[in-house]
């Protein structure tokens, strides 16, 4: 299926957005003191026109975040194979009957927050199919009417989806809560994720990246000042 196509807006150009976020990203990483590559830049292309899209793809762009499994297979499936490299992280809640088509098309899967979902993914992984790296998605506002699992309760999730279900765990992810200083989820995440040896943090977003980075994202997930808006 061809990506549907739209004109995006006259003044904002995503190529020259992506290096300025790009630089961006280096300078809050050298700011830092941080050593090594800098953090990724997760492009969220998630209800986003395809001629938005292309150009960063053109420009060099390879990790895109999407939202929903159908969205992202009509967007995608036939893109695959064009763009050597391509990595796709999925960054919105998962359905546990979706589980198997977000496996198939996703290599990452960042929003792992519940033991049903872990189980669909354990189940299909015993059946022979290829799990994507996951991340746990971690609520560290507490908010309600959000995905993730509450600070307390992540280190024992994290246990069972290591060793109960066996999953390729590779870091976690957060949404802050919008009406909060963003640090001090980011702080959080990174104690939770030390405590218990792993390596990656996927939070920061178009508002708060470069917090992120300076509190030890690896992935940072960017979309409105990126594309513009949708």
């Amino acid at each position: 299926m061809t990506p549907q196509s739209a004109s995006p807006t006259a003044d904002h150009d995503p190529v020259a957005a992506r290096a300025d976020i790009l630089d961006r990203i280096a300078a809050a990483a050298k700011s830092s003191g941080r050593d090594g590559s800098p953090p990724t830049l997760v492009a969220v292309s998630k209800q986003q026109p395809w001629s938005r899209v292309r150009p960063v793809l053109e420009a060099g762009q390879r990790v895109f975040g999407e939202n929903r499994v159908q969205e992202a297979s009509e967007r995608w499936q036939d893109q695959r194979d064009l763009w050597p490299g391509l990595e796709l992280h999925l960054i919105g809640p998962l359905q546990s009957n979706k589980a198997r088509a977000a496996m198939e098309l996703f290599d990452v899967l960042e929003s792992l927050d519940r033991d049903s979902l872990a189980r669909a993914l354990a189940d299909l992984q015993l059946k022979g199919a290829t799990c994507p790296k996951v991340f746990v998605q971690v609520n560290t506002g507490e908010e309600p009417q959000k995905a993730g699992v509450a600070p307390a309760e992540a280190d024992a999730f994290i246990a069972r989806v290591r060793t109960e279900y066996q999953l390729p765990l590779e870091g976690l992810m957060c949404i802050p809560p919008a009406e909060e200083a963003a640090g001090p989820h980011f702080a959080l995440l990174a104690r939770i994720a030390a405590r218990n040896g792993l390596a990656k943090l996927s939070m920061g977003m178009s508002g708060d990246f470069e917090t992120a980075v300076k509190f030890g994202a690896t992935s940072v997930r960017v979309g409105a000042a990126l594309f513009g808006a949708r």
